[in-house]
């Protein structure tokens, strides 16, 4: 500003000069003076323009109206034939050729672009090139950017456009072209996402998906992830936002399109998985880190003998074996990271951190995943290093970007068009934001009804009862047999072994021998005699189905 004002006072100063000589030169007043001076210019500006017409009239090579082409005149130039045909010819008055006339720019979707940033000042879009669709949930652009931008400049300031069409965030969805890099599909939804529930999907639109579906899109388009296999995901929110029906719906997905699989439930909340526990290969309730470390410390067991097996197999040049799914599921899963006072709790604490870590991280090429829930998204829920091994993150509502950013990660809101889920309307339940291969997605989980869920459970089950009846006949299936024909849940080891046939030795020693030939590590009773327990047999004859 002080330049400007510099600048301008010295222009006047300059003019003041220029006026003053010449009313001392020619002896008039003022007012005279200016007048003289004004027209003396408009004068000599006309004089120059004249001129100039003039040299170019006198230079022009075509006369100033084009001749129309004569049928007789025979074939042109092919280079004349291309100008004829491209566009039409305008001449000026002056035989100069006129320039063409721009493209009339789409004026809603232009003005938001610019003021966005998206696309440059001088650029616009072309109304020839932007369709605008209404559809029940909302109006659906179609357009291309100009040459130069693509779909991401409009991605990337999302919340800026959604700013300049009156919305939030939240009511805008953007999808790229496939064939087209400056094609952009942006859809504004009429209202606020989710405001009217969508129906849970049928079962054949599960089987159809294409990939494990999570939840319905703001347009009520099934989304989820592509596979389970080699992915693990980490799902966050408040309490009493819905990520328990949530996983209820994942897991009921999973049963219906992921094929056969194996199912360890650790139930935090007591009760939350537990329409499941018919189903799954090792089921425990309870909230103690040490339940917890064993069945990562089981799963960690079997990994390292998955690896084993590939190793062998590739010391011998062989396929590499293909394993049957695992899926890992823990609720509550903060409350099995916490370190209680003493020494002994915190060297607990540590030592379950690492093996946690080395779960998720190590055992996903051995068919194991892991799905993680909490309710308590802080710094110190979960650690950070069994935190960031996570692929498909998914949270619900939260009360600020900081949490958002644990349950999503500390660079989130660096990746493209990202979605805060602070702003999500905690009244609507299960409503979340899914980030999986670099892309957020505003999605809701579906809600089914328990007889859905229970008639899903019993067809599995059902189908679980008739693969171990036609399992071959070895000593495991030996063991079931006995234990279901006796009607008992547990047998000791000292009834066990001897029906086997393991006879001769010490009690240590038919322990020893009967876990070798089972494959199962034994456990024990409530009283601590240790033995069999029939659904760890059981899991451990469908593992190896």
């Amino acid at each position: 500003m002080y330049a400007q004002a510099a600048g301008a006072i010295g222009g006047l100063v300059i003019a003041f000069g220029v006026l003053a000589a010449i009313k001392d030169k020619l002896g008039l007043s003022w007012p005279a003076t200016v007048l003289v001076t004004a027209g003396s210019l408009i004068a000599l500006g006309y004089g120059i323009w004249r001129a100039r017409t003039a040299v170019r009239r006198l230079w022009a090579r075509e006369p100033r109206t084009a001749a129309k082409p004569q049928a007789s005149a025979g074939t042109p130039p092919a280079g004349q034939a291309v100008a004829l045909h491209a566009a039409p010819v305008t001449l000026q008055a002056d035989g100069t050729l006129a320039p063409a006339e721009p493209a009339p720019a789409h004026p809603e979707l232009t003005a938001a672009l610019i003021t966005a940033g998206a696309i440059g000042r001088d650029q616009i879009i072309k109304r020839n090139q932007a369709t605008v669709t209404d559809m029940p949930t909302g109006t659906l652009y179609d357009f291309l950017v100009p040459e130069g931008r693509t779909y991401e400049d409009v991605e990337k300031r999302l919340g800026t456009v959604a700013g300049m069409f009156h919305v939030t965030r939240l009511h805008l969805t953007l999808e790229r072209s496939r064939d087209n890099e400056r094609r952009v599909k942006l859809l504004k939804l009429h209202e606020p996402p989710f405001t009217r529930p969508f129906s849970a999907p049928t079962r054949g639109e599960i089987e159809t998906f294409a990939g494990i579906p999570l939840g319905h899109d703001v347009t009520g388009q099934l989304v989820g992830v592509p596979t389970f296999d080699k992915a693990s995901l980490l799902v966050a929110g408040m309490t009493q936002m819905g990520k328990t029906t949530l996983i209820n719906g994942l897991i009921t997905c999973l049963l219906i399109a992921y094929g056969d699989f194996d199912l360890y439930l650790l139930d935090g909340k007591f009760c939350g998985l537990t329409r499941f526990e018919p189903i799954a290969t090792r089921y425990e309730s309870s909230d103690d880190p040490a339940v917890f470390w064993s069945m990562v410390r089981e799963l960690n067991q079997l990994s390292d003998s998955r690896y084993a097996q590939i190793k062998e197999a590739i010391r011998k040049r062989q396929p590499v074996p293909k394993f049957k799914p695992v899926i890992f599921i823990v609720d509550e899963a903060a409350d099995f990271f916490a370190s209680g006072g003493n020494t002994e709790e915190k060297d607990q604490a540590k030592q379950i951190v690492n093996d946690a870590r080395s779960l998720v991280s190590k055992s996903l090429e051995s068919g194991i995943s892991t799905v993680l829930m909490t309710q308590r998204p802080s710094v110190n829920a979960i650690p950070v290093e069994v935190r960031d091994q996570f692929l498909y993150r998914l949270c619900l509502y939260v009360a600020s970007a900081g949490t958002a950013k644990v349950a999503l990660g500390d660079t989130y809101f660096d990746t493209i068009a990202p979605i805060n889920p602070a702003l999500l309307d905690p009244d609507i339940k299960g409503q979340a934001v899914l980030f999986a291969k670099g892309r957020s997605t505003l999605i809701r989980g579906f809600n089914f009804d328990d007889q859905f869920i229970w008639d899903v459970v019993d067809e599995t089950e059902s189908r679980h009862k008739k693969a171990v009846e036609a399992a071959p006949d070895s000593p495991l299936k030996q063991a079931i047999d006995l234990l279901q024909d006796k009607g008992v849940e547990f047998m000791c080891t000292a009834d066990l072994a001897p029906a086997l046939g393991i006879l001769e030795g010490s009690p240590v020693t038919q322990g020893r021998k009967l876990s070798a030939l089972l494959g199962v590590t034994s456990g024990k009773d409530e009283k601590g005699v240790r033995g069999y327990h029939l659904a760890d047999l059981v899991a451990a004859l469908k593992a190896g189905l």
